[in-house]
């Protein structure tokens, strides 16, 4: 889309946009499963929404980011962590979630699975 850097609305929606990963699109390149956005009554721009695979790629990658190494290079602490919070966010909820996020901690789905049942007293 070629937003127009005066329009207010889509400056102020961009940051969402990006940090969810979605793309914006005039609202006449909509499919049926964007997001169409309005203000005051006129359509301004659509939003389509990443596949879930690519959103658990995009928070993984950002973990990384704000962790400044490699998610296998962390300790077993900060690994723990990390596995809480993609729960919150519903990272195992996504098909082959645990397995994604294994790899990227370099441990193995069981050692996911005891992160989570660690944190539910089980």
């Amino acid at each position: 889309m070629t937003e127009s850097a005066e329009d207010p609305f889509i400056s102020a929606v961009k940051p969402l946009v990006d940090a969810m990963g979605a793309e914006m699109l005039s609202p006449g390149q909509a499919g049926p499963d964007d997001v169409v956005l309005s203000w005051e009554g006129a359509d301004v721009m659509a939003v389509r929404l990443p596949r879930l695979a690519d959103s658990l790629d995009r928070i993984l990658a950002a973990l990384e980011r704000e962790h400044g190494k490699s998610l296998a290079e962390l300790d077993r602490k900060a690994k723990q962590e990390v596995v809480r919070m993609l729960e919150v966010r519903g990272a195992f909820s996504v098909r082959h979630g645990v397995e994604t996020v294994a790899v990227a901690l370099g441990v193995s789905r069981f050692t996911i699975y005891n992160y989570l049942n660690r944190e539910k007293g089980i």
